[in-house]
């Protein structure tokens, strides 16, 4: 049966975003009053939440238990893992991280917001802007989260002060200019009564800016994917090998990066080989091009030993391979990471046996310091490390791409994720004042 070739599908709109926060300055409320108020809450989930809050002794529905699901979590009326959820309006589509507020859980955090276009930080109206505050703002800085809002909440308990708000912003701001923060909206809230975070407050008229719904619906998702280099990583070679399809070999994955257009010459990374993109099968029809995000089949011109672990590129646009990477890391795991450490390197779809050279630096992040080290990471540290890998990698600057220059740390005994590393300069933090640090100013 022939194909007529179409142009590419249309995308669905789709926004992921995180909330983070100090202790008790209300994430989970928040969440809940978004997927309550947005009617993205089932009617039995509600029941149940109600029947919850009321052993616990609550007057009202308490809805920081939409989120909290851990016994723990219920029990102390806190957040201790990441909590996912995922709603829709008729505007767009969600997947929310509500990420934990405790100091010992900020690799949760960053986890949760690895992947996120946009983060909420949510700060006490009655305490400003606290450690907590600052430490969050900076993981979204290095992290090069497109966009932060920072959520004000707890208005009803100030009085709706105009003035409190201000202040807070103003503290808030200067402090995210300084990490390189590309972009900050605030939004005063009180997300116990639901003011701005759906509909908007009636006893805030001084403000007149969107709620934090409306600012998510229509907040842009990126850059245009044309501006970003086109990178493929190889998931799977589709060889059907059958009657109708004798000569078929697809190699599929998902378009970490830019366009891929029928036509033009690609390369075939680490092996360096070249050919010709012949083909574009998207959803089981041929198009003409694919984008950021979309899971394709791509069909080359020419028979290349190309398997899972691959990365497609652009020739003009084909980034170096190297046998070493320097890079930005936050260690995740209880077991700590050493210089001399031998690991696994998962970066797109290719892991590599890898060993840790070196760990210069670690990232004081109370005051924003880098300070030599000893070469050793433990749980919730940001530093800087020195890889050699087995094999040459294909990895772009984290700056240019979060997911081609990501990558994670693998321990090769249990295949427990031990860190997570974004390549290049991501930062270079100001100098201690007791003259201990390696580098000076913030280079975002």
């Amino acid at each position: 049966m022939s194909m007529t070739r179409t142009t590419e599908l249309p995308a669905t709109t789709l926004l992921r975003f995180a909330t983070a926060g100090s202790v008790d300055d209300g994430k989970s409320t928040l969440v809940g009053r978004l997927l309550h108020d947005s009617k993205s809450v089932l009617a039995d989930q509600l029941e149940a939440v109600e029947r919850a809050s009321a052993v616990r002794g609550r007057s009202g529905t308490d809805l920081a238990l939409l989120t909290d699901g851990l016994r723990a979590e219920r029990e102390q009326g806190i957040t201790i893992d990441v909590a996912y959820r995922y709603f829709a309006t008729p505007k767009r589509r969600f997947i929310l991280a509500d990420t934990p507020g405790h100091v010992q859980y900020t690799r949760n955090m960053v986890t949760g917001a690895s992947t996120a276009q946009l983060t909420v930080i949510l700060v006490d109206a009655r305490n400003g802007v606290v450690e907590q505050t600052r430490r969050h703002a900076a993981i979204a800085a290095l992290l090069r989260v497109p966009h932060v809002v920072l959520a004000v909440n707890k208005m009803d308990l100030v009085g709706y002060r105009e003035a409190v708000f201000a202040t807070i912003v103003a503290e808030f701001s200067a402090h995210a200019a300084d990490l390189g923060v590309p972009e900050v909206t605030a939004i005063p809230i009180s997300a116990l009564a639901g003011d701005n975070v759906v509909e908007p407050s009636a006893r805030m008229d001084w403000y007149s800016g969107p709620t934090v719904l409306e600012h998510v619906e229509s907040v842009p998702v990126g850059p245009d994917p044309a501006d970003g280099r086109a990178r493929l990583p190889v998931q799977y070679v589709i060889r059907p090998q059958t009657p109708a399809h004798p000569d078929y070999r697809g190699y599929a994955g998902r378009i970490a990066a830019g366009v891929l257009q029928v036509g033009e010459p690609v390369t075939v990374l680490p092996s360096g080989r070249t050919t010709r993109i012949t083909g574009i099968d998207l959803l089981g029809r041929p198009v003409d091009s694919a984008r950021t995000g979309q899971s394709v089949t791509v069909l080359l011109e020419d028979d290349l030993d190309v398997s899972r672990g691959d990365l497609i590129v652009p020739t003009a646009e084909a980034p170096a391979t190297t046998p070493t990477i320097e890079a930005t890391v936050c260690h995740v795991a209880d077991r700590a990471l050493a210089a001399g450490d031998r690991v696994l390197l998962k970066h797109g779809t290719r892991t590599v046996k890898a060993i840790v050279e070196a760990i210069p630096a670690r990232l004081t992040l109370d005051d924003l310091s880098l300070r030599p080290h000893s070469g050793r990471l433990v749980a919730n540290d940001i530093g800087r490390v020195r890889i050699r890998t087995a094999e040459p990698l294909p990895v772009d600057a984290y700056a240019d791409s979060r997911r081609t220059g990501s990558f994670i740390l693998i321990d090769p005994a249990d295949g427990t994720t031990l860190t997570a590393g974004m390549v290049g300069e991501s930062f270079t933090a100001p100098e201690p004042a007791d003259g201990t640090g390696a580098d000076g100013g913030w280079d975002f």
